[in-house]
């Protein structure tokens, strides 16, 4: 029985993953709905955090993420899509994501994370490797205009700060996780 409920569970999370990508029918609205989100994120990120503007505008480059989790007693699942933007050529580059970690927890959670970066060689190898794997920690609690909404910043390491603003949604989670970012063949082209 247990196994039952444990497979019905991570199949239902792997559902509401497949719904975290960019929308729209061509490449052209795909790459417009992630800008869209990215600047909706970096306006909610700059009133949050007005020092964040400076960082950004100082950096080598940013990268920002929409990313819907879900954790489910022991497995935790993520997908999402994004853009980085090379500040010094001016290039986007579009991105997905997906999630996998193990950890004790239960919820979902709709967050935009912001990625900075201060070094070039590490926004080239993020662009083009795209791996962070990372312990997380969280609680965070808002459906529609109710609850809290948070936004926090860590680094990843030196030369990549990340700020993370919830959405919406429920999370009460301790996982280790996994994130693989890679390129999004098809609006790169």
């Amino acid at each position: 029985m247990k196994l039952v409920i444990a497979l019905v569970s991570i199949l239902a999370a792997s559902q509401l993953v497949g719904c975290a990508s960019s929308k729209g029918a061509t490449p052209a609205e795909k790459r417009a709905y992630t800008l869209k989100m990215r600047n909706k994120t970096l306006r909610t990120l700059y009133e949050q955090e007005p020092e964040a503007k400076r960082k950004i505008n100082a950096s080598v480059g940013y990268g920002v993420f929409s990313n819907i989790g879900t954790n489910v007693i022991f497995v935790s699942t993520g997908g999402g899509y994004g853009v980085v933007h090379n500040n010094k050529s001016g290039d986007d580059t579009y991105m997905k994501m997906g999630e996998l970690g193990v950890g004790l927890g239960l919820g979902v959670k709709d967050f935009r994370a912001v990625l900075i970066f201060y070094d070039e060689d590490t926004l080239n190898d993020f662009v083009e490797n795209g791996w962070e794997w990372g312990g997380e920690a969280d609680a965070a609690a808002k459906t529609g205009d109710q609850g809290g909404e948070a936004s926090g910043a860590g680094n990843i390491d030196s030369d990549i700060e990340v700020y993370q603003i919830t959405e919406n949604g429920i999370a009460l989670s301790a996982t280790i996780s996994g994130t693989k970012y890679w390129k999004d063949d098809k609006l790169n082209e």
